[in-house]
């Protein structure tokens, strides 16, 4: 059952003011409620409607908790026309949680890896990927939102990135995937084969391919990449490529 809270009415708002109307949920079941708040005033728009939705659930019982991690996704800077991708992991808590749908506020990300909708066990959690593909040079933001059973639902990811213009100098990388199911890779260049080598992706890239556009021409580039498990631990470097970038 849905009440309102204690007012005296009528009540004037003077233009420019907002007015909190609190509402109290008491579920008399086990059961899903709906439920509809209509307001009339001297306004234009006389009728004010608000939906409201709640579901009972026994005393005592566990309420599902659904947390992302991290809390926001850096992609850092992406040459436009090329995408970059990283992971995040959904984690339910108390209760079992059912995700039944997602979205991104930013055609720029793109989610994947969910098949919905998606059950997560009590203590368990499960990977999805969110893809950037800046438009335009500039910097990018947007939310990836999962809508589930869990409390203070949707379950909200902050995204941002940046978008860089292509120079006309680049290499393209691209390598197999590595064994042991890693959330990610880190490239690393040097300018001799036998290194030393430093990184040049500024977030974990979750693909298997990589855009160096800050190469110069005339110059042998040498690169390596390593895998990062779940955990954080980093593997041993790859085999080491070359790339020769001609005027």
């Amino acid at each position: 059952m849905f009440f309102y809270g204690t007012f005296t009415l009528p009540i004037e708002v003077q233009p420019g003011a907002s007015l909190e109307l609190p509402v109290v949920f008491t579920p008399h079941a086990d059961v899903d409620y709906t439920g509809v708040i209509t307001l009339k005033s001297t306004a234009e728009d006389s009728t004010l409607s608000i939906d409201l939705s709640g579901t009972g659930v026994p005393k005592g019982s566990a309420v599902p908790a659904l947390g992302v991690t991290p809390a926001t996704l850096n992609f850092g800077s992406v040459t436009v026309g090329s995408s970059a991708s990283l992971q995040a992991t959904l984690t339910a808590s108390n209760a079992a949680v059912t995700i039944s749908s997602d979205a991104s506020t930013s055609s720029e990300f793109v989610l994947s890896g969910l098949t919905l909708p998606a059950t997560i066990a009590a203590g368990k959690s499960i990977a999805v990927t969110i893809q950037f593909t800046p438009n335009a040079s500039g910097a990018a933001s947007g939310q990836a939102g999962f809508t589930s059973n869990a409390t203070s639902s949707p379950t909200v990811e902050q995204l941002t990135g940046t978008g860089v213009a292509q120079s006309s100098n680049y290499v393209s990388l691209s390598w197999t995937a590595a064994s042991g199911s890693p959330v990610g890779y880190n490239v690393f260049r040097g300018n001799a084969k036998a290194g030393p080598f430093e990184q040049i992706n500024t977030a974990l890239d979750a693909s298997t391919s990589y855009t160096d556009d800050t190469v110069v021409a005339g110059t042998t580039y040498y690169y390596v990449t390593t895998a990062v498990n779940a955990a954080g631990a980093e593997s041993a470097y790859s085999n080491v490529a070359e790339a020769v970038v001609t005027n």
